[in-house]
């Protein structure tokens, strides 16, 4: 008996990753969608994020909807940075050298890149984009979880002016995420003029 057990133990823990590749997200995606889940959970507290991710009566499994939930977005993410990192990639490549040089401090796109040739470069260039286009994706949801935090210490000193004022935990982390977000991209902007 205790070999069959084993035996289901351990085709049950090599089914996940297989399961997790299934629906496009890796073993990466899920590890980190543990990670901003758990986050998520500490700074939220146990009620609000059962009441977020729970999605039957009872609340159970809120941590493994959320996980499922954030790996699928993970796996979007890591996609688009890649894609989105190609188009910019393509374009910038298609400009003349006088016009690329011009906006990138007199450097050819294969200089720029670090490059010899500019079909080198491209790969380069599609590389640093899309680790950035990651990056950025990934401060927005550490903005969620700034979000949550901020929600729970105003939800923690006045329960009825934060039912007035958001209605709900929900919305109230979606309102001060957007926030976040918007005000980083105004500091970005900043710093680009």
């Amino acid at each position: 008996m205790k070999k069959f057990t084993g035996a289901v133990v351990l085709a049950a823990a090599l089914a996940i990753p297989v399961a997790a590749l299934a629906d496009g997200t890796t073993t990466t995606d899920q590890q980190n969608a543990a990670k901003e889940c758990k986050a998520l959970l500490k700074a939220a507290g146990q009620t609000n994020f059962a009441a977020t991710w729970g999605k039957n009566a009872n609340k159970k499994n809120a941590f493994g909807k959320c996980v499922s939930s954030k790996a699928k977005e993970e796996a979007t993410e890591r996609s688009d940075a890649q894609s989105n990192g190609a188009k910019d990639c393509k374009a910038e490549k298609a400009q003349s050298d006088a016009d690329f040089s011009a906006a990138h401090n007199g450097q050819t796109f294969a200089q720029f890149y670090g490059a010899k040739n500019a079909n080198s470069a491209y790969g380069k260039c599609v590389s640093t984009k899309a680790k950035q286009n990651k990056s950025d994706a990934d401060q927005k949801d550490k903005d969620g979880v700034s979000a949550a935090k901020f929600c729970k210490g105003e939800q923690s000193k006045d329960a009825a002016a934060f039912k007035t004022t958001y209605r709900n935990f929900g919305a109230c982390v979606s309102k001060k995420a957007h926030e976040l977000n918007a005000q980083r991209q105004q500091e970005q902007q900043q710093t680009q003029s």
